[in-house]
């Protein structure tokens, strides 16, 4: 098999499927020195590549899928390795005739586990079966965490209260729906367990969650939900002793730090789409065994049958004890 001398790997969304790519494009880089690797993706997510070593050029999806082709051709690629696997992938592969490998998306087994509430699916990570695409050209995995570059210099003393500059737990409240997210109480119940500061993290939509848990806390939660960016939240993670989140994109960056990491699941599961958290050293994935999870692949507006149990149940004792055992041996420096 001849090695190609340019390739173009494509996953256009979410954040989470985005960022788990990125183990795939740097084994594609280091083990095909010679190869010039470009990336696809929506312009949402264009910011998980900015700064990216191991690409050479990210492309944007356009509004008009003809013009994305055209642009594709027009670059005269060896072969795609399509991390996608969708509608949209399959008329790009169609329409330029380019050599092609493509991730097996496992579209109905995951369905079957949905409807069923069964492991139907084999709980390998993402990024393994993302590998499998590129396991044709030679590439292994390297056994590596995920990459995300933070883009600019910041500095603790600017982001946080002088109380919170000497260490501090990261708990990520935010997330896309609600069946992901603690209740705003029992976030307070788990942060007033906790023997250190916490610094709160999450978008302007949970900006007023944060400020209930920080009101209701004291001085020692102070609220950073909404008047970060997201430059200066993962820089705040990269620095966090311990990081507490729900499953949500900067729950997942956090991983490419190597820091203690306790991801909460409610609605969701990570076994179904092999997300749990990869290649770190210190990982707790908390959870509760349900006969009505997961109800869903992506998390609800609200629970399905009004008791939210799969969030009220969480046993906020083994998570306390986790930030105990590992907040010491890092350091925020």
């Amino acid at each position: 098999m001849s090695i190609p001398k340019k390739i173009l790997v494509i996953r256009f969304s979410s954040l989470g499927d985005v960022i788990y790519t990125t183990p795939v494009v740097r084994c594609i880089k280091q083990q095909l020195p010679h190869c010039e690797v470009h990336f696809i993706t929506k312009p949402a997510f264009k910011y998980i590549y900015e700064g990216n070593p191991y690409v050479d050029k990210l492309l944007l999806l356009k509004e008009k899928l003809g013009d994305t082709i055209k642009e594709i051709k027009s670059e005269g690629y060896d072969c795609i390795i399509d991390l996608h696997s969708n509608l949209r992938t399959r008329i790009i592969k169609l329409a330029t005739g380019i050599k092609s490998y493509t991730y097996n998306k496992q579209t109905i087994q995951k369905w079957l586990s949905l409807k069923l509430r069964k492991q139907l699916v084999p709980p390998v990570h993402l990024v393994d079966r993302y590998l499998k695409a590129a396991a044709p050209l030679g590439v292994v995995n390297d056994n590596r965490p995920i990459d995300y570059f933070i883009k600019n210099q910041h500095h603790l003393s600017d982001l946080l209260p002088p109380s919170h500059q000497q260490g501090y737990v990261a708990f990520i409240i935010g997330a896309a729906h609600f069946t992901k997210r603690m209740p705003n109480e029992k976030i307070v119940s788990l942060c007033k367990k906790l023997p250190y500061p916490v610094v709160l993290l999450g978008g302007n939509d949970v900006k007023d969650n944060g400020t209930f848990v920080a009101e209701s806390c004291g001085p020692g939660v102070y609220n950073a939900c909404g008047k970060t960016n997201l430059d200066e939240s993962v820089f705040l993670v990269s620095k966090a002793n311990v990081i507490i989140g729900f499953d949500t994109g900067l729950t997942h960056i956090a991983e490419a730090f190597n820091k203690p990491i306790a991801s909460i699941w409610g609605s969701t599961v990570p076994e179904l789409l092999g997300v749990q958290p990869y290649k770190i050293d210190h990982s707790l994935v908390a959870g509760v065994k349900l006969s009505c999870r997961p109800c869903s692949k992506y998390g609800l507006a609200q629970c399905p049958k009004g008791h939210f149990n799969c969030m009220h149940l969480i046993q906020e004792d083994a998570i306390v004890s986790f930030c105990k055992k590992y907040f010491n041996p890092y350091t925020s420096s």
